[in-house]
């Protein structure tokens, strides 16, 4: 009978303490009719109860309402309403100060700190590139177990995963120019372009992705050969007399040899391969995604106002209508993978991850470049589409009731949710809102990732946000959430985004560090590993993180302004980009401006929104702890 006695006990004991925190907290029985509170709440449905902020319908900003593109009937535990007559205490007031463990981490950043972090990021990027030029270089990557390099997979040609991007060119090493020089070395830097100079030839029996050739190898010619001919862009004097303008005739080489992409094809949109000899290959495939054939305007173009002739930006050009112009007349979205024959959709997912990331990215940094205002006008239309279809969760990231808000996958004419998943690529879109202005739903959209990479010490590749569970298990080193750390950093100067970077920095040396090298994670529960170490580590993801802890770096103290690549090269925002020596490339397409001109409104100019950040927002933390506790528990943290 004793135990019996001590479960009842037990039960009268949880039953005294729920009436008693929910009258602490001022929740009076006249807010009980209708009001269905179950003793087991989690902190999830306690944040959402007891918020400062009242909206009139809480419930609408529910993703976890919205499946399949419904909602869920509604339930007193989820999105629950709080009349505006009910007077309680704050629960926010539960987290001021020094009684908040969030506020109490992140509020600070110390110098000293912040130069350890600088100097290990520093280390991370030495350790790889070191190791790649003793063991591997000239060969495309490192393989950082076996201490060997890796080049293309000629025994399985079908092997794309390795031969869309390894070319037999020294990816590594032209991929890592630029961050050379971000780091100070020029010494090195001037040492690699010869290098490259003296080794690296395009003319290959090699079958690449024209997407992987673009942004890794043709964007880093381009951005090394501004940085060694242009005195004011970022790092001074950098040239060395014998320069003859050889990495742009490289990459002048290299862009010619993708041209045949571009031919024969119904569309102008572009096939997804070419081989470097011959051209298309004769089994080629019709299908392409639309960031691979979308996301080619930036290189190309600065090389067409380079060089003086507009045929690489023509064509690039030419895709992005194509595309543009193939979006849905119901939604405005993209698919991810088009016919390059008929123009048929067949992937009708529309999201920002994998396949359609750098669509969207090009076109914003195609007009902040180019100064285009058919590329605004797209993005501006894209980015509505985004927000009215993809969107879901509360209206205000630091505001009101409701799920935090988060972008989904679903289907491009319908507008519903095709699945419960994201990618690790679309860690890369708060780091596109900032460069839009939008710095409040970027701030909401990093916490969620960073509260996946704090559970799992990694992003893993997909992440399905119903069951708190990876769909995908592996982590390949990816830069994106580093990015939008940076670029957060930069627009707010909140020392959040130092821990951010300094847990970042912390798990990929205790995870992926290995004897000569960082490697894949094949699984980001067990860490175990693969033997790869991708070129965009040493080329984005150890940039970023030096860039975020080195105040000082001539990047931030120079006059010009810059912008980074797709895959993090630096390029001017130049005068001579916005010039051209032809006349308009050509009419524009049908319906490719007329429909985006939804208002008269000058596109923004390149002035920093910094302040529109409220000044009591810059000395506290960029999500209040409430919602910042919210997403920590609704991803599973603790």
């Amino acid at each position: 009978m004793q135990w019996r006695s001590i479960v009842v006990g037990l039960v009268v004991l949880r039953l005294s303490v729920s009436w008693v925190l929910w009258l602490a907290f001022g929740l009076g029985p006249e807010i009980s009719s209708g009001f269905n509170f179950h003793l087991g709440f989690n902190l999830h449905k306690l944040d959402l109860l007891f918020r400062e902020e009242k909206e009139a319908d809480p419930s609408a900003g529910c993703w976890s309402q919205r499946v399949q593109g419904h909602r869920y009937d509604e339930t007193a535990t989820t999105c629950a309403e709080i009349r505006e007559d009910s007077t309680r205490r704050s629960y926010l007031n539960l987290f001021d100060g020094n009684k908040d463990e969030y506020v109490r981490r992140y509020r600070s950043f110390p110098d000293t700190l912040r130069v350890k972090m600088k100097d290990m990021a520093k280390e991370m990027f030495y350790f790889g590139y070191e190791n790649y030029m003793k063991y591997a270089f000239p060969e495309d990557e490192l393989n950082p177990i076996d201490c060997e390099g890796r080049g293309p997979d000629v025994m399985n040609p079908s092997n794309i995963n390795i031969n869309d991007v390894l070319g037999n060119y020294s990816l590594t090493l032209i991929d890592t120019l630029d961050t050379l020089l971000v780091l100070g070395n020029v010494t090195e830097f001037q040492r690699a372009v010869k290098l490259v100079i003296d080794t690296v030839s395009f003319d290959k029996n090699s079958t690449v992705q024209v997407f992987e050739a673009n942004i890794r190898i043709l964007g880093s010619l381009i951005s090394a050969h501004i940085l060694l001919t242009d005195s004011k862009h970022p790092f001074g004097e950098v040239g060395f007399k014998d320069y003859d303008n050889e990495l742009l005739h490289l990459a002048h080489d290299l862009a010619v040899r993708l041209l045949p992409a571009f031919e024969n094809t119904s569309t102008g949109i572009p096939y997804p391969r070419v081989n470097l000899k011959t051209g298309v290959p004769q089994d080629s495939i019709n299908e392409t995604c639309t960031a691979g054939a979308g996301s080619l305007l930036v290189e190309f173009g600065i090389l067409s106002r380079l060089i003086g002739d507009s045929t690489f930006e023509w064509v690039a050009r030419r895709a992005v209508r194509a595309l543009w112009n193939l979006r849905s007349n119901e939604t405005g979205l993209l698919g991810n993978v088009i016919n390059i024959q008929t123009g048929q959709w067949v992937g009708k997912q529309s999201g920002l991850g994998a396949g359609m990331d750098s669509f969207y990215e090009y076109l914003l940094k195609s007009y902040i470049l180019f100064g285009e205002k058919e590329d605004y006008q797209m993005f501006k239309a894209a980015y509505e589409s985004i927000q009215n279809h993809l969107r879901r969760g509360r209206e205000s990231c630091n505001e009101g009731e409701g799920d935090p808000p988060l972008y989904v996958n679903v289907n491009m004419f319908s507008g519903e949710i095709m699945n419960t998943w994201i990618d690790s690529l679309q860690a890369f879109f708060p780091g596109l809102q900032v460069l839009n202005g939008d710095i409040d739903d970027a701030i909401c959209l990093h916490a969620f990732y960073y509260a996946i990479w704090k559970r799992f010490g990694a992003l893993p590749e997909r992440y399905n946000w119903q069951l708190k569970a990876p769909d995908v298990l592996f982590y390949p080193l990816r830069p994106e959430l580093v990015e939008s750390t940076y670029l957060l950093y930069q627009a707010t100067k909140n020392p959040f985004y130092l821990h951010v970077g300094m847990d970042i920095l912390q798990s990929l040396e205790k995870n992926a560090k290995v004897r000569c090298g960082y490697a894949t994670l094949h699984h980001v529960v067990d860490k175990s590993k693969e033997d790869r170490m991708e070129s965009f580590f040493l080329s984005e993801t150890c940039k970023y993180l030096y860039l975020l802890f080195d105040e000082d770096n001539p990047l931030h103290k120079s006059d010009n302004k810059y912008i980074f690549t797709t895959e993090g090269h630096v390029v001017p925002i130049d005068k001579r980009f916005r010039e051209k020596q032809w006349n308009d490339l050509s009419p524009c397409e049908e319906g490719a401006l007329a429909e985006t001109e939804t208002s008269n409104q000058p596109p923004p100019s390149n002035i920093s929104n910094c302040n529109r950040i409220p000044e009591e927002r810059r000395y506290a933390l960029p999500l209040k702890s409430v919602y910042m506790r919210q997403i920590d528990h609704m991803v599973g943290v603790f």
